[in-house]
C-alpha cells in the first residue's frame, strides 16, 4: 500500500515538473494578455529591409495577430469604444517590430477566473444529518 502511495505521489511530482513553466513565460504570457486587451501602449513598425525606410507606423493600445508570415492584422480600440481593424501585407524586403512603449503592470501571480452565467446550471446543497 505504501509503495502504491508513493508511486502515485512521485507520479504527480513528476507531472506536474515537466508541465511547470518559468517565471519568464508566466510574465510574458500576462504581458500578451494585457496588450490584447487594449492595455498596454505599442508601436509597430514596417521597415523596407532594403532601404531601412519604415514604410508603416502604428502608435497606440492595439492587438495583433500575425496570420502568416506575409500578413499582420491589427485591431484598434477607439475612444468612443469602436474598433478599427487594418491589414499589414509584408513581402521579402520588409519586416516589422512591435516596440512595447508603455510597459505592462502585470502580476505574475494573479490569475483570473471568469464563469459565464449561462453556462453555468443552478443547484441546490442540502445538509442530512
Amino acid at each position: 500500500m505504501k509503495k502504491k502511495l508513493l508511486a502515485v505521489l512521485l507520479a504527480v511530482a513528476l507531472t506536474m515538473s515537466l508541465t511547470g513553466c518559468t517565471e519568464a513565460e508566466k510574465v510574458s504570457e500576462n504581458v500578451s494578455q494585457e496588450a490584447d486587451n487594449f492595455n498596454v501602449l505599442r508601436r509597430l513598425a514596417v521597415i523596407n529591409s532594403r532601404t531601412d525606410k519604415v514604410e508603416f507606423e502604428l502608435i497606440g493600445a492595439f492587438s495583433l495577430e500575425v496570420e502568416n508570415k506575409n500578413k499582420i492584422n491589427v485591431i484598434c480600440e477607439m475612444e468612443d469604444g469602436s474598433y478599427k481593424k487594418h491589414i499589414v501585407g509584408l513581402n521579402q524586403e520588409t519586416m516589422y517590430v512591435v516596440e512595447d512603449i508603455g510597459g505592462a503592470k502585470v502580476n505574475k501571480y494573479k490569475y483570473e477566473v471568469n464563469y459565464i452565467p449561462e453556462s453555468v446550471v443552478p443547484f441546490t446543497v442540502t445538509n442530512k444529518k
